[in-house]
């Protein structure tokens, strides 16, 4: 799983900004800004920095052939920074979508989500489930030019289950008993236990152990914020807060990527993000569902510019805090939950683009239990509950209190995204009916990670999970993946719930996983540790000169090396 930060369209500016490009042997020797003339200096200069960013290489300009070949450049954008470069450390979709370009997995899934090699050719699983064996496919080497072995698949998963590196994703991984070297081509999993989703889990990306070796402390390390891998595109700079490039790898073992460059720019507010959209600085975003309903409804726009809808394989919840001494009582959840209207928050805030759900797993997947408790909007129930753990209005002023202390809950989120500070001033008024105090506290993404997530330094956070094609749910509901950099930060610790997700784990057969997993959906409901929000449709927008988007139960971004500009619509050349 992998916590993600989730009018008239602005008309574009009638003095467009001119640009001289003098070049000599296929390089750029100075831009010269001939007119900048718009509202805000700083979207100018920006306008300007991205277009040095993204044709400071070798390019050809209006047809002058340099005599590198044409791929053009892809800018995409996110509301955050990355944390750490590297796919074991990596727990926040910025640093994972780079991951995902910049290495590869021994597996991955493909566009209807079905296990398939990555950098494995093929692989063999004993009769008992305990072995696997995989080929790896030959000739691939790092973006440094080393070849690419098994030495490296063994050092990967000996650091992962190295305690001193703690990954966050261990748990994974962690009835791993031996990683054997068979010869530089074939390596073997041993586990202590069958493990059913073996296969998904070990698309984890893998690193140079030729590099990586060398390194006392991984997460502070060169390669953290360098990283060198064998996937589709190289690391070539990032400058925190703003920017992060990568380049085509023309030595890919699948194929090149048809886009040259991956610009990805950090724009930290989704109103700037669609500005940037609309005059031609960014070529993608996830629209919100008022730009994608009414912003983007121009001729205009739409001209220009593809939308994309599907149920996203993602929720959105508040997690209460279980060590905080109001919260603890699962009275109070309950009550908050039901004093959530979640019909009110899919209407108002996301203007009817997403799904109520009640649980950890996709509505459309077998391990989704319908009957599980549904905390739908009831005040009363909500009102008694709160009177059952001993809180009341004693003083009159409207709000409770208990043993002289006020029903104060400070709601948390991520600044940028627009949907999540909306649904808190929702909840904020919701539970103010029934006298709860409530404040809404937003900060800036990594500071809401580091300062409020990994110290556990909150009451009530609004947030999202992706959800993983498998159900093993070990990394974020079970008690032992509650400690320092565990995903479980909520603290949830349920003795039934642990023994469920260890069965699961266990489980090959599709009928009894099933019966497993909806046990765990009803216990986690009833327990309360979330209010389970929504599931949000995704809305990204894409620039239409970029073809090959083929839309599937993955999503869009599975074949982004497919990708391609036809060569009359090339933006940038190189």
């Amino acid at each position: 799983m992998m916590l993600f930060r989730a009018g008239k369209t602005h008309p574009y500016p009638k003095n467009r900004i001119k640009l001289k490009k003098r070049v000599a042997d296929g390089k750029v020797l100075k831009f010269v800004v001939k007119t900048v003339s718009f509202r805000g200096s700083s979207f100018v200069l920006k306008t300007v920095v991205l277009f040095f960013l993204v044709t400071c290489f070798p390019f050809t300009v209006n047809g002058e052939n340099s005599g590198t070949k044409t791929h053009d450049a892809y800018v995409s954008s996110g509301l955050g920074d990355g944390r750490v470069l590297i796919p074991f450390l990596a727990d926040d979709v910025t640093s994972s979508s780079i991951c995902g370009l910049v290495y590869n997995g021994l597996t991955k899934v493909d566009k209807d989500l079905n296990v398939t090699g990555d950098l494995a050719e093929r692989w063999e699983v004993s009769d008992d489930a305990r072995e696997i064996i995989f080929y790896l496919k030959k000739d691939i080497r790092w973006h440094d030019g080393k070849p690419f072995t098994a030495k490296d698949v063994k050092f990967t998963y000996q650091a992962i289950l190295d305690p001193s590196t703690a990954c966050p994703y261990v748990s994974g991984y962690s009835d791993i008993i031996d990683v054997e070297e068979i010869n530089e081509n074939t390596v073997k999993f041993v586990y202590k236990e069958p493990y059913a989703p073996a296969l998904l889990k070990l698309g984890m990306g893998i690193v140079p152990e030729h590099l990586f070796s060398r390194e006392k402390d991984l997460r502070r390390s060169q390669y953290a914020r360098k990283p060198i891998g064998t996937g589709p595109y190289r690391f070539v700079e990032w400058k925190s807060g703003e920017y992060m490039i990568l380049e085509a790898n023309e030595d890919h073992f699948v194929h090149p990527p048809y886009i040259r460059r991956y610009v990805y720019r950090i724009i930290p507010d989704q109103s700037v993000q669609f500005l940037e959209l609309v005059s031609g600085g960014i070529d993608s975003m996830e629209l919100n569902p008022y730009q994608f309903l009414y912003r983007s409804k121009t001729g205009e726009f739409n001209d220009r510019i593809e939308k994309y809808r599907y149920l996203s394989r993602s929720y959105t919840f508040v997690g209460y805090n279980l060590k905080d001494p109001i919260l603890r009582d699962k009275r109070v959840r309950q009550a908050l939950s039901y004093a959530i209207n979640e019909e009110e928050i899919i209407d108002s805030v996301l203007l009817g683009q997403g799904e109520t759900t009640t649980g950890p797993f996709m509505k459309d997947s077998p391990y989704y239990d319908h009957s599980a408790r549904s905390y739908g909007y009831d005040a009363v129930k909500a009102a008694m509950l709160l009177r059952e753990a001993g809180w009341s209005d004693m003083d009159g002023t409207g709000i409770l209190s208990k043993d002289g202390v006020e029903l104060r809950i400070v709601i948390t989120t991520n600044q940028g995204s627009q949907v999540r500070e909306d649904t808190a001033t929702v909840i904020q008024g919701q539970w103010a009916r029934l006298g709860i105090k409530t404040e809404i506290q937003v900060a800036a993404w990594s500071a809401f990670l580091n300062q409020f997530i990994d110290k556990r330094n909150f009451q009530a956070v609004i947030l999202g999970w992706t959800v993983p094609p498998d159900p093993d749910i070990f990394a974020v509901w079970h008690s032992r993946s509650a400690g320092k950099g565990g995903l479980n930060f909520v603290s949830f610790s349920n003795e039934s719930v642990d023994e469920l997700i260890e069965k699961g784990r266990r489980e090959f057969s599709g009928e009894v996983r099933t019966k497993i997993y909806r046990e765990a959906h009803r216990l986690i409901a009833e327990e309360a540790p979330y209010t389970f929000l929504f599931t949000p449709y995704a809305l990204p927008a894409v620039n239409r000169r970029i073809k090959g988007i083929d839309p599937a139960p993955a999503g869009i971004g599975y074949n982004f090396i497919d990708w391609h500009v036809n060569e009359q619509d090339v933006k940038y050349r190189f």
